[in-house]
């Protein structure tokens, strides 16, 4: 029998998560707007997000089951599996990113080449997996204190190295589209928080320490990349950290903050890819896909996410939604059926507005309006199935046993 995490053990999952240098590089893109609208875009771009984060998250805590066992009971075995290969896609794509990205600004601090800092953030991970998320303990407390302190450290050497003039206010980038770019960190781990909070010993406790620790550690993140870029007039951190001597420390901040959060895109890839091929565990396909997106951060390059980040919105944000309509509003599951065509017709609408929002600037985003939008949608196909409306559709996968 599994052990129960505890309040702690799932805070500084989450803390560990936080704290990654994709998210502060993606804080620089806020400078354009200044300090006071960026900081409103970070911390509203995070409420919507964090909200959405506990809602998914919550789910898995009082099922005990993963995020893509979590959605089975919305869209069907088969149709849970859909989203289970398109979320081990993403996650394997962010492990090549987090591993791109760190190799880089790693090169920069001690270049000896990315394609070698390359290998050595992937074999740590590989590390930290064969080590298990069970039996890491003091190893991860011990390297989160460490980045606790080197952050700090950063902040301060980022707001008094520089000059407040570097930065001034332009159109670089619409409020709104900031602000779902905040949306858009916590909305990538919704097909993950479940991997975790299903071992949860206090289910609701701990999915709110989750997202209130990964929720403040985000926004830190963002604020020391913001302030990076708005003070310093630069937003390659590695360049800050090396300027203000900050020498061996800057190194251990790039590569830890890279494996600890990685490390969760790799291992939720295991988790999803065990209810999509059952002759592999978890860690056997986390290792694989380190190797993967290691090998992918080799060979190609990785500058801009924008795009994938928004594939990500417009996939996930729309299946939360119908998520949430069945578990919160609805009360219903369909973890018997093979597909809930209803369900994910509903989706797929979502989706399609999820990419027209895109190119409406709306300034609270697209994500927010998507799913409330996604969520009122399945209500009302759910309740009118319910009372017999559309019965036809369901019938053709309602009978049918997994």
């Amino acid at each position: 029998m599994k052990k129960h995490t505890s309040l702690f053990e799932n805070g500084l999952i989450w803390f560990g998560a936080g704290i990654s240098l994709a998210e502060i590089l993606t804080g620089t893109y806020f400078s354009p707007l200044g300090i006071q609208k960026g900081l409103c875009a970070i911390l509203l771009g995070h409420l919507i997000g964090c909200v959405l984060f506990f809602l998914a998250g919550y789910m898995g805590a009082k099922t005990r089951k993963s995020s893509m066992e979590t959605a089975k009971r919305s869209f069907g075995f088969h149709g849970g599996i859909l989203f289970a290969v398109l979320n081990v896609i993403q996650l394997v794509g962010w492990t090549a990113i987090m591993i791109y990205d760190g190799a880089l600004s790693a090169n920069t601090a001690f270049p000896t080449g990315k394609w070698l800092w390359c290998l050595i953030i992937g074999a740590l991970i590989l590390v930290w997996i064969l080590v298990g998320i069970e039996n890491l303990g003091k190893i991860n407390t011990a390297a989160m204190l460490l980045l606790f302190i080197l952050t700090i450290i950063l902040c301060r050497v980022i707001v008094f190295s520089g000059n407040a003039a570097a930065g001034t206010p332009s159109d670089a980038i619409s409020f709104g589209a900031a602000v779902e770019l905040a949306v858009s960190m916590p909305l990538s781990w919704l097909p993950v928080i479940s991997d975790y909070t299903r071992e949860a010993e206090k289910p609701g406790a701990a999915t709110l320490v989750s997202t209130i620790t990964y929720g403040l550690v985000s926004t830190w993140m963002f604020l020391i990349g913001m302030g990076a870029s708005y003070f310093t007039g630069s937003d390659d951190i590695a360049q800050i950290m090396i300027k203000a001597g900050l020498g061996i420390a800057s190194l251990l901040i790039i590569v830890f903050s890279t494996v600890t959060t990685t490390f969760l895109d790799a291992w939720s890839a295991g988790i999803s890819g065990e209810s999509i091929w059952k002759k592999l565990t978890g860690k056997q396909m986390a290792l694989l896909a380190t190797v993967i997106g290691t090998a992918a951060a080799v060979l190609f390059p990785m500058d801009d996410i924008t795009g994938f980040l928004y594939f990500i919105g417009s996939v996930f944000a729309p299946m939360a939604a119908v998520m949430v309509a069945d578990f919160y509003f609805l009360h219903r599951h369909f973890e018997g059926r093979r597909f809930v065509w209803s369900n994910l017709a509903v989706w797929l609408i979502g989706f399609l507005l999820y990419r027209f929002l895109m190119t409406v600037d709306l300034p609270i985003g697209n994500t927010l309006p998507d799913m409330v939008i996604t969520t009122l949608l399945a209500v009302i196909v759910g309740k009118c199935s319910q009372k017999g409306i559309g019965k036809a559709v369901e019938k053709i996968s309602g009978s049918e046993a997994r």
